[in-house]
């Protein structure tokens, strides 16, 4: 778990991309329950998914980085990927790393 929580940090630095996950993130996993336990429409539940999800992929847009889903699916197609966007703090500015 603590593996997991540094890799989510990691990957989530920019101040919109935390704030859209911030609403997305309920959005996509607990509101579609909270639908379904109440009996609202299923289709109310679909709704919140897929609007949570497109919300994280926009977040991750932002961030410069491909979502979660996004790295798994293309590393079984061995396709590339980015894990982590430009923001992160392992990459340096200076002139000589964009040699």
């Amino acid at each position: 778990m603590r593996r997991f929580l540094k890799n989510y940090r990691e990957r989530h630095l920019h101040p919109a991309n935390l704030a859209i996950h911030l609403i997305a993130v309920p959005l996509t996993f607990i509101l579609p329950i909270h639908f379904l336990v109440w009996s609202y429409p299923a289709s109310w539940a679909l709704i919140a998914f897929v609007v949570g999800y497109a919300l994280q992929f926009i977040g991750h847009a932002i961030e410069g980085n491909d979502a979660g889903e996004s790295i798994l699916c293309k590393r079984w197609l061995g396709r590339p990927y980015v894990e982590f966007g430009p923001r992160h703090p392992s990459r340096s500015n200076s002139p000589a790393s964009d040699a």
